[in-house]
Parts: structure tokens; C-alpha cells; sequence
């Protein structure tokens, strides 16, 4: 579908004036043209909203001129605003604006050092270039999702993102050691954990960064209880601001990286940011197991919790059958020929011919030192599901395991490239339960499901109960919009009921923001609203995500093209 007509004489001249503008001071590229303009209204989200501009600062300065344009030309009544967007790889619409984006992957790409165990980046760069060079020094950044091979490592700290290791290593908040940050005066701020002598020497400054310290340490400091109460009891949580994780009391620490993580660009732009990396274990098995019903799932996977896996995955039958229909697809992907990955699959083929099609495959991977080690632990777990009579395999090499995780890792892109009329449309695709709660949680999570008669997608890090379940919809059916605010409702009502969070991975955006005030109630949500307005009282970074949302401009703004 093509928005060409949209767009007025009037637009285009006011673009080419706000060009003309910016290119006085900006080294880097400026781009009003249609094609530009066009790729950056979309991002792996559901929604469509159209930059007036779109920006490649070449450094860090570019950015601090521009932050301070911006800011300026808001304070003399523009309605300008910027949003910083690396690989576009966000499923909530989080880097999607109506006024200037600010793309960082052209030029700020670089890794800039790599340490004993960490890293320092800028935020353009691909994390599969990242891991690259990482793993050179047997070095890893274990938080990646599974968009790894398109997304950016700015991204992953923008979204606090997860993914398959989190059991093992958290989210991407538990590797940040220190982020620059361009603040609302334009200034590049150093922001890193602060004794309470540091901290005391940041609020004695006369400037905007002093300004924030002061604020926001006395926002935390009074509230604090109520705010310690708030965080979600989850293995994982990319909802709201945390302001939980910015002062620890005991250890007297404050440090507001901690806040920025997750803040999907709401309260500066990002320039650079120091990472730690692990040793990643050098051998893994995986166990794999397939599950005809689900009414055990919640058994099943807190026993084998039980032994510790570094991962513990799953996917569903529909995950499957879009991995068959584009199996070419899923060939290239994985760098192997369409006969060898289709032998491969035989046996998945037979289960399929034979009645015994698995409705859900969980797969657990246990990592060690040696190959004896995983596989010993692999085995061990599989020992204690005798008990269920079920179909398990434990896999006898990294390629047999590969194809498991392929199929778990690229069944969205495969659905985002492929369906014909249909759309993937990601909005209740990451919610979060503690484990523990399944056995009750699951069978009402399906029983709205089912009732939607819609055809869906189920997959997700089963280990945290964090589900990621995509729909396919006609999004230009008028009713489409009334059967989405429908489905989050009673979907994230009975998320609330057990304890859960709305998003654990993919972040607030455009989707989910206008629910945080449901999750977190009006007190806490208030808290959120000033944390905005105490870095960003004139609104220019990112608007509308986290707070000053509206569930109204989102489905105003749903991709309606084929």
C-alpha cells in the first residue's frame, strides 16, 4: 500500500525547511525522500507512523547540536521531538515517530574496545558483529533475543532485552556498567554506579545533570518503599521505568544506568555504553521434549528447572508448520542445503504422519566444561521425566541441536516475510509469569485463546514463563482494532492475576504503554510521569512510549498495507 498521497504540497515543503535547518550545523546525512522516509515508518511492530525526517549523525557532537535544536525550537512552540532507532528490530513500535529519527546504525558502529571481560560500543552495532569479536576473546554478551543476527547492541540496552540464557545470566540490566548519554541541554553525561560522596558531588552541580541527580535521588529516597514494592515479581520485566533497581539502600549505591536501561530512549539519546561479558561454557546438550498436550507443561518444566538449564525454550505445533511451509527459508538460515535439512526433519515428519505430532516442544540446554558434564546433566533430567510417558531425545551434536533452535528463533521473521493477506501482529507477545503458576495460569491463558478462532503462533523461554504468542489478522478488517484492545484485556487482566508483567523482553512502545498505569497502579505510575518530566520537561525525547500514551493513536496508526 502506498501513503504517497498523504502527504501534501505543504508537508513536503515544511520537510525540505526542517532540513535546510538541521544541515547548518549537521555533519551527518539528512534525508527527506520518499524511500527513506518509508522504510523508517515501520519497525517489526504492527503499527505505521511516518518520520518527518529521518537523521545519521555522523559523532556524538552531531547529536548534542541536534538535542539542542530540538529543545529550543520546542520551547519557541515547534512540535518537533526526536527518537533514536538502531536496527529497527522493535516489535512494540518503540522507534517509530512522527517527528525526527535518529538512525544510529550508519556511522556510530563501532566497538570501540574490548576488555578482560567487557566491552565498549556505540549503539549502531549489530550484535552479530558484536558477538563476532566478542567470541575472538572466548568472551560473550549472553542477553541476546532472538532477532541476534538483525538486531543492535543499542537496541538490546534501550529494550533491556533477554532472551534464551536468561535463566542463567538475566537481562542485558545485569551487563551495563556505565552509559553516555546525551541529556536534555545537549550535554554528554557519564552516568555509572555512584557511592553516596560521588553522588553528593553530581547534585552540587549548577546544570541540568545536578538537576536530575537532586531530583530524581529525592523522588527514589521518599517513595522508596512504595517503589521496592512495585517491582514485579518476575524472572524478568521490561515494563515501566525501574525505578527499584536505581538506589540500593543497604550497599549505598545509586545508579541511574540502571533506570535508562529499558527507557527506550524516553529520557536522552544513548551514544555509547560499556557492557560486561561472560565466559560462555564451551560444550551443550540439548534435552528436547515433545509434549502432544499441554496439560503437563507446567509439571514438566518446574522439574526440570530443577537441574539448572542454561536455557529452557519451547514452541508450538503452529511454530512448526510455519518452519515446514518455508522450509527453503529456514535452509538458508541455517547454512545448509533444502535435502539435508528436510532428512533432518524426518523424524518430526513421521511423528506428524504418524498421529503423534507434538502440540508443544520444549527444549532444555544444559552447558559444562567438557561434553560429558552436559551431557550427564542432560540425561539426568530427562531420567526424571520417566514418570510422564513421554517422547524425549537428548541431542548428540551442536548441528542436531541447530535446527531446534532455528525453528524457535526464525518462526516470526518466516511469518513477517511470507503470509499473504495476514499479518503477524505482536501485541500480547511477551507477557510474563513466575513458573510456579503455570499449571493454573496456562489452561485460562488458552481457553482465551481458543475463543478468538484466530490462527496463532506460541513459542517463548518456558524456564521464565515468558510466552511469546503472535496472532495472524487481516489488520485492515475494521473490527480488527476492537478484537486487539479485546484480547489484551482479558489477557493482561489475567496476567495481573498472577503476579505477572505485561512485557518481559520487547518494552513498553507504542502497544503496551497505555497499560502501565493498569499494571502499576496510579501512584506508581505518577512517579513514571515525573522521571519523564525531570529529564525531559519539554517532551523532545521519544513521546508517547511509557507515558503519554494513548491506546487511541496506536490504533490510528496500525500498517494497514498488504
Amino acid at each position: 500500500m502506498v501513503y504517497l498521497s498523504r502527504i501534501s504540497n505543504t508537508t513536503v515543503q515544511k520537510h525540505k525547511q526542517l532540513k535546510s535547518r538541521i544541515k547548518t550545523f549537521f555533519r551527518g546525512d539528512v534525508a527527506t525522500d520518499e524511500k527513506t522516509l518509508e522504510k523508517f515508518s515501520r519497525d517489526a511492530s504492527l503499527f505505521y507512523v511516518r518520520p518527518e525526517i529521518v537523521v545519521f549523525p555522523k559523532n556524538t557532537e552531531d547529536i548534542r547540536r541536534l538535542v539542542t535544536f530540538v529543545a529550543e525550537s520546542k520551547r519557541n512552540g515547534e512540535n518537533i521531538s526526536l527518537t533514536a532507532r538502531s536496527a529497527g528490530s522493535d516489535m512494540s513500535g518503540g522507534d517509530l515517530s512522527t517527528s525526527i529519527v535518529v538512525s544510529m546504525t550508519k556511522y556510530l558502529n563501532h566497538l570501540k574496545k574490548i576488555g578482560k571481560n567487557f566491552a565498549v560500543t556505540e549503539p549502531g552495532v549489530y550484535y552479530r558483529d558484536f558477538e563476532k569479536e566478542t567470541l575472538k576473546r572466548g568472551l560473550l554478551l549472553p542477553t541476546f533475543p532472538a532477532s541476534r543476527e538483525i538486531c543492535t547492541v543499542g537496541g538490546m540496552v534501550a529494550n533491556n532485552s533477554g532472551g534464551e540464557k536468561t535463566p542463567a545470566y538475566g537481562k542485558t540490566e545485569n551487563f551495563v556498567r556505565q552509559i553516555k548519554m546525551v541529556i536534555r541541554d545537549g550535554t554528554e553525561c557519564v552516568f555509572e554506579p555512584l557511592s553516596m560522596q560521588k553522588l553528593e558531588k553530581k547534585k552540587n552541580l549548577n546544570n541540568a545533570e545536578g538537576d536530575i541527580y537532586r531530583r530524581m535521588f529525592s523522588l527514589i529516597d521518599e517513595n522508596y518503599e512504595a517503589i521496592k514494592s512495585a517491582k514485579p515479581n518476575v524472572s524478568k520485566n521490561s515494563a515501566g521505568y525501574y525505578l527499584w533497581n536505581v538506589y540500593d539502600r543497604d550497599n549505598d549505591v545509586f545508579d541511574l544506568t540502571r533506570l535508562i536501561t529499558g527507557s527506550q530512549g524516553t529520557l536522552g539519546v544513548i551514544t555509547e555504553a560499556t557492557l560486561g561479558l561472560v565466559k560462555p561454557k564451551p560444550y551443550s546438550r540439548l534435552l528436547v521434549i515433545f509434549l502432544k498436550e499441554i496439560k503437563d507443561v507446567a509439571k514438566i518444566a518446574n522439574i526440570v528447572l530443577q537441574f539448572k538449564p542454561e536455557c529452557f525454550e519451547s514452541y508450538d505445533d503452529n511454530t512448526f508448520k510455519v518452519a515446514m511451509k518455508f522450509l527453503p527459508d529456514l535452509a538458508k538460515q541455517m547454512k545448509t542445503g533444502l535435502l539435508k535439512i528436510a532428512w533432518q526433519f524426518l523424524p518430526e515428519f513421521f511423528m506428524g504422519i504418524t498421529g503423534g505430532a507434538p502440540k508443544l516442544v520444549l527444549i532444555a540446554q544444559f552447558a559444562g566444561d567438557t561434553p560429558q558434564e552436559c551431557d550427564g546433566a542432560a540425561r539426568t533430567a530427562q531420567k526424571s521425566l520417566d514418570e510422564f510417558h513421554i517422547k524425549t531425545k537428548v541431542t548428540k551434536s551442536e548441528e542436531e541441536a541447530e535446527k531446534y533452535w532455528t525453528v524457535r528463533r526464525e518462526s516470526f521473521n518466516l511469518l513477517r516475510k511470507h503470509m499473504r493477506g495476514l499479518r503477524t501482529a505482536p501485541f500480547i507477545d511477551d507477557f510474563v509469569v513466575l513458573p510456579k503458576y503455570l499449571p493454573k495460569f496456562l489452561p485460562r491463558l488458552y481457553k482465551i485463546l481458543d475463543a478468538t478462532h484466530l490462527l496463532f503462533t506460541v513459542a517463548g523461554h518456558v524456564g521464565d514463563g515468558n510466552f511469546h504468542i503472535i496472532p495472524l489478522m487481516d489488520l485492515t478488517d475494521p473490527k480488527t482494532p476492537r478484537i486487539i484492545k479485546d484480547i489484551s484485556e482479558k489477557v493482561y487482566n489475567l496476567v495481573l492475576d498472577f503476579h505477572g508483567s505485561i512485557t518481559g523482553e520487547h518494552n513498553d512502545g507504542l502497544i503496551r504503554s497505555p497499560y502501565l498505569k493498569k499494571m502499576y497502579g496510579k501512584k506508581i505510575y505518577s512517579l513514571f510521569e515525573e522521571t519523564k518530566r525531570i529529564f525531559d520537561p519539554d517532551g523532545i525525547f521519544n513521546p508517547g512510549k511509557k507515558t503519554g500514551s494513548s491506546i487511541k493513536y496506536a490504533f490510528d496508526h496500525l500498517d494497514k498495507s498488504a
